[in-house]
């Protein structure tokens, strides 16, 4: 079935269709990941966005139960040069094809997707129109146009658990517990609390409702302030619950934790042109030196020069200098941009969960 994407300018990709039917209007960004394909689709910091893969054959090793990130697909939509229809895996369950079917996700193939990457990083992400039900584009174009855009929207509320719960998987068990953290829900992958659990934490995960007094009434070593989707501005009751967490107890961010954390300390956040999206982007530690290859997803940043005198910038993106790291000088709070767990992507910044629980430890003596 012939399928077509249309973005907000009316550039139009002509292709074809695969998974659900229908017609979904959403930002396009590009991932320009190798591999990794259905971590991404279940990470939930893609909530609501129609995702290009930059990498030209995508779903030859299948999926599985293992390597989901949430419970369930995220993205709105999927585009890919070649769709592939087999899988070479012993871990496989299933096709992708299959499996984005069974959950309802429109998916594009057959497009030149590198030249919809060069577009969006010329022109910004925008938003677009996935159809395969007609190529009415003059239609498709101002469906686009009236969409609402990613800045100013609250995705948070899509992707959080409906109540708290323990986190625990087979093997986690026998794992001595040494610290209790609880990780905030605005859109956790599930390899936060995977990498938290191995290091001897007992994970509590609460939804994003939760207020500074709820979280510190079940008295928590540290905080992990999650992941997610959409305009870290507009999660204004995740920047007041944050306000009540500094100086408290041990906080880290990641992500959108990161952006989050930054507002709550008297920083600004702003829309990037097309933002970071993929497994190679080297970031700088200003306290060593040490470069790191990370994992990235996200569309917005912490700007450095909003941030009052009592927190410093910690790490810097090597590609464009936008802030990729922060620490507060007195409180022990910090956080990260990029994804330290990978789920796709390299282990260079696993230490950092290290680094929590050192600082977790540090403040119990």
């Amino acid at each position: 079935m012939d399928a077509v994407l249309v973005l907000e300018d009316g550039r139009v990709f002509k292709g074809k269709s695969f998974g659900a039917q229908g017609e979904i209007a959403a930002e396009v960004v590009f991932n320009t990941g190798m591999a990794g394909y259905q971590e991404v689709l279940t990470d939930p910091s893609y909530n609501g966005q129609i995702v290009n893969m930059t990498y030209p054959l995508i779903g030859n090793y299948g999926v599985n139960d293992q390597d989901m990130e949430s419970g369930r697909i995220q993205v709105a939509g999927y585009v890919v040069r070649e769709l592939c229809r087999w899988h070479s895996n012993f871990r496989a369950q299933q096709p992708l094809e299959k499996w984005l079917t069974g959950q309802g996700i429109m998916g594009l193939e057959g497009i030149d997707t590198r030249a919809l990457t060069r577009h969006i990083r010329e022109a910004g992400s925008m938003n677009g129109v996935l159809s395969n039900t007609g190529e009415d584009v003059a239609r498709l174009a101002k469906k686009a146009q009236t969409a609402p855009h990613m800045a100013g929207q609250d995705l948070v509320k899509n992707v959080t658990c409906a109540e708290a719960y323990d986190f625990m998987e087979p093997g986690l068990e026998k794992i001595k517990v040494e610290q209790k953290v609880t990780v905030i829900d605005y859109g956790a992958k599930g390899n936060i609390c995977r990498e938290l659990a191995h290091r001897g934490s007992k994970v509590r995960v609460v939804p994003a409702s939760y207020t500074a007094g709820q979280i510190l009434g079940e008295q928590p070593d540290g905080i992990m302030v999650s992941n997610g989707p959409g305009d870290p501005a507009a999660v204004d009751y995740a920047i007041e619950t944050v306000k009540g967490l500094v100086g408290k107890v041990p906080l880290f961010g990641i992500c959108l934790g990161h952006q989050i954390l930054g507002l709550a300390l008297g920083g600004q956040t702003k829309k990037m042109k097309f933002g970071h999206r993929g497994v190679n982007h080297p970031v700088k530690d200003l306290v060593t030196g040490r470069i790191s290859i990370t994992s990235q997803n996200h569309g917005f940043c912490v700007e450095a020069e909003s941030l009052p005198d009592n927190v410093e910038v910690t790490h810097l993106n090597m590609n464009d200098r936008t802030v990729e790291g922060l620490r507060h000088k007195e409180a022990p709070a910090f956080s990260v941009q990029y994804h330290p767990e990978a789920s796709p992507g390299p282990n260079d910044a696993k230490y950092l969960f290290d680094s929590f629980i050192d600082l977790i430890k540090k403040q119990d003596h």
